[in-house]
């Protein structure tokens, strides 16, 4: 009887309740032609587009403070005349057909639009955790991309909510220095990092000290004055950091104390009858009650009417 019970129990099928659902079949292709699906796939990101410069709109966060208008020209002028070497990636807009965003290659884009030439690109279907991976590896790899704007760079992924383990894959670099980096961006807004640019001769440990500086309120606003000089646009970036870090550090001269000035009025035979106080607020005339033998209480008496007549004498004097 227990055999029986445990062979029944074992070719028993199971109650409908308890079956698990079927997975849904994949609409992908299989075998033979989804893999050639995917070759070509692989095939169409790869291969390069010419594209009209004006379907392209900025997407991703902004990687330059600044861009030099002299090296601009050169790149413009180069790209007239060799051509364009390097294609910039792009990947179509996802919610207007027929336009695309640009993931890098700002500058050849801003280049190629102003001498009116069509845009080597290739087009591949990123999503913004994509994107942003994509853009920011491009980063790493450019030598010329400095230490703030990498930060910059950084802070605008934390703010657009992005985690830091994913600021640290598109940067390569580790936590610690993801930390270190949003220090100094998260220091500063963008308009502020712009007036001063790439500052490619700054490195972290100068960076690091302003931003600690910048984290008092008076070295804060005494940063932003500088760059309202009139000679702060002539300076080169690295002078520019140079010039708001100076004034950072150093503290505004303390206003000078108010000056006072005080003298004793004296009587014919030299006795101290009262001390005139003068200070940038008014003059005070103080008697001394114990030395001046009543003579504190007949000024009260008689102060409007010897007020008067010093005041009509006073205005004799100015006419």
């Amino acid at each position: 009887m227990a055999r029986k019970g445990i062979l029944s129990s074992a070719t028993k099928a199971p109650a409908p309740s308890q079956e698990r659902p079927a997975p849904k079949p994949s609409t992908a292709p299989r075998g033979a032609v989804g893999a050639l699906q995917s070759s070509l796939t692989r095939l169409q990101e790869n291969a390069v587009q010419d594209l009209d410069a004006n379907l392209i709109d900025m997407a991703g966060v902004e990687d330059r403070l600044g861009i030099d208008d002299e090296s601009q020209r050169k790149l413009q002028e180069s790209l007239r005349t060799y051509g364009q070497q390097v294609p910039v990636l792009v990947r179509p807009h996802p919610s207007q057909a027929g336009r695309f965003e640009i993931v890098y290659g700002r500058r050849r884009l801003k280049a190629l639009k102003a001498i009116g030439v069509k845009v080597k690109a290739m087009v591949r279907h990123l999503d913004d955790h994509a994107l942003v991976m994509a853009q920011g590896q491009e980063n790493t790899a450019r030598q010329d991309l400095s230490f703030v704007e990498k930060a910059s760079f950084a802070a605008q992924l934390d703010a657009s909510g992005h985690d830091r383990q994913t600021i640290a894959d598109a940067l390569t670099i580790d936590l610690p220095m993801v930390s270190r980096m949003l220090k100094v961006g998260n220091a500063f807004d963008l308009t502020f990092l712009r007036k001063i640019g790439s500052a490619p001769g700054i490195g972290r440990d100068r960076w690091l000290t302003l931003a600690k500086l910048a984290q008092d309120a008076d070295a804060k606003s005494r940063a932003d004055d500088a760059t309202t000089t009139d000679t702060f646009s002539d300076l080169t970036s690295d002078e520019r950091f140079e010039s708001i870090f100076k004034a950072a550090s150093n503290k505004r001269s303390p206003k000078a104390p108010a000056t006072t000035e005080t003298r004793t009025l004296r009587s014919q035979d030299g006795k101290a009858l009262a001390d005139v106080r003068r200070t940038p607020r008014g003059v005070s005339l103080s008697i001394s009650a114990q030395t001046a033998e009543g003579f504190d209480k007949w000024l009260d008496t008689h102060a409007e009417e010897l007020m008067r007549e010093i005041h009509d004498r006073w205005r004799q004097a100015k006419a």
